[in-house]
């Protein structure tokens, strides 16, 4: 049974939500501020956070900066009760996979958890297991062992964006819109919200470019979307 986190101060909201993944057959743990929802994080090892941004004593963006800064790499899940572009474009670039403003369906947010944990949970029990590694110039991508090198330096993801970079790998040379990336990645409907992509995008090319200004693996195709290129050799 996997366990969920429930980091929420509004105790209907958290019992609302902690009721239907029960329901749906899932362990919850619920905190009620941000400190006691960051010490759960660490402690209880779940398999995904379902973090509330205003929140007491520690609020959701630093709960989700922390995690991130600790190389903790759970998938986490932003609530907002702000219908504010900024609210959510800031938790994505701290590492937060997705976000929902308030008011939602319990229903939708149990249908997102499962998604999430299905991309995620496909990976091998054997660290061993030799994959067949993407390979572009200095960067190597390991699928099935949710790895990533440059110049053979690990470098950490989130599990959104490691799924993202093996898309776009696994699809070099074709230009991608942002909704054909909405519906491979994501997987459901953000209602024409590509703004997603953008920060996901913007998150990978400060990992593997040199100069993320000036991108050498992902290219903006003006008007139509991303692609990925390998490097030319000089």
């Amino acid at each position: 049974m996997k366990k969920i986190l429930i980091i929420e101060d509004e105790h209907s909201i958290a019992t609302l939500l902690s009721y239907n993944l029960v329901q749906a057959g899932y362990e919850t743990i619920v905190a009620n501020d941000g400190k006691q929802g960051y010490e759960l994080a660490t402690s209880e090892n779940p398999a995904l956070i379902v973090l509330d941004l205003m929140l007491p004593s520690m609020d959701g963006v630093e709960v989700c900066k922390t995690l991130r800064q600790q190389k903790i790499s759970t998938p986490i899940i932003m609530l907002t009760a702000k219908d504010d572009e900024f609210d959510k474009v800031l938790g994505l670039e701290l590492g937060a996979d997705d976000y929902m403003t308030k008011p939602f369906s319990p229903r939708e947010v149990v249908a997102r958890i499962k998604a999430v944990l299905r991309r995620t949970e496909n990976k091998p029990a054997d660290p061993q297991d030799s994959s067949t590694p993407l390979t572009f110039g200095e960067l190597t991508v390991y699928p099935d062992r949710f790895e990533v090198f440059m110049s053979e330096e690990q470098i950490e993801f989130t599990p959104k964006e490691f799924e993202l970079l093996v898309y776009l790998m696994e699809n070099k040379n074709r230009v991608l819109t942002r909704d054909q990336l909405l519906s491979a990645v994501w997987k459901y409907d953000f209602a024409g919200d590509t703004r997603i992509v953008d920060v996901h995008i913007s998150h990978l090319r400060e990992k593997i470019e040199e100069n993320s200004r000036k991108p050498t693996f992902i290219k903006t195709i003006r008007g139509l979307g991303y692609k990925f290129e390998e490097p030319r050799a000089i």
